[in-house]
């Protein structure tokens, strides 16, 4: 785990600033849906998981930005999806 907290720090550092993550408190939630809804003042993400084989879902998390910060997100996004392309990493 300690190795987990040093790999989150580095990736903070290396874009300028220290990021501390308690893993114990700060878990990560598989999605399989994202619903994005947006209005003049900003965007929601409501990130949600399937129950099962039915057809409900279940939100899970939900974190909102102005529109500035998610013009910032797609575009960071999308450079790191560019630059990851065909790698795979597990954290064992």
């Amino acid at each position: 785990m300690a190795d987990k907290k040093k790999e989150e720090q580095q990736q903070g550092q290396q874009q300028g600033m220290n990021v501390n993550v308690n893993l114990d408190t700060t878990p990560i939630f598989y999605t399989d849906n994202v619903y994005i809804s947006a209005n003049p003042d900003g965007v929601v993400f409501d990130v949600m998981q399937r129950l099962g084989s039915t057809n409900q879902v279940r939100i899970v998390s939900r974190v909102g930005m102005s529109r500035e910060h998610a013009k910032k997100f797609v575009i960071e996004l999308s450079k790191l999806l560019e630059i990851t392309e065909g790698q795979a990493k597990t954290n064992n």
